[in-house]
């Protein structure tokens, strides 16, 4: 049975790493970190998350083309995510919308919020 309490982590700052970690994983939750664009595959399929949290700055991962691949698999096209992004930046925030992310805040919000944030849409999509 795989574990239900895994996430698929698309962030490289180990900064919002840390805290994406120290929100979880005393809650009891498995985190399955990506730190390339090129190990999302391997990763979602293998760890079977139940969501996704995503970095929509990171320059080293091109998280548009993680979320749409991420949406063509039959295991992986109705995961929620959790995105954040920059506040100022509408044109990421738009695109997140038309990629059908569930949920995107702000790196402060997102900061502030990180647990409480992901389990809104994880209780949303189980309920």
């Amino acid at each position: 049975m795989p574990d239900t309490k895994t996430i698929l982590v698309a962030v490289s700052d180990i900064f919002f790493y840390t805290k994406i970690r120290d929100a979880f994983l005393p809650q009891g939750y498995k985190l399955e970190r990506l730190r390339t664009g090129d190990d999302w595959q391997t990763k979602a399929l293998a760890s079977q998350p139940m969501g996704i949290i995503i970095n929509m700055n990171d320059d080293r991962l091109n998280a548009s083309e993680i979320v749409k691949s991420l949406r063509t698999l039959p295991q992986t096209h109705s995961l929620p995510i959790l995105a954040f992004a920059n506040h100022e930046e509408v044109q990421t925030w738009k695109l997140a919308k038309d990629l059908g992310i569930q949920k995107i805040v702000s790196r402060n919000e997102f900061s502030a919020r990180t647990l409480a944030l992901f389990e809104e849409i994880t209780v949303a999509t189980t309920s």
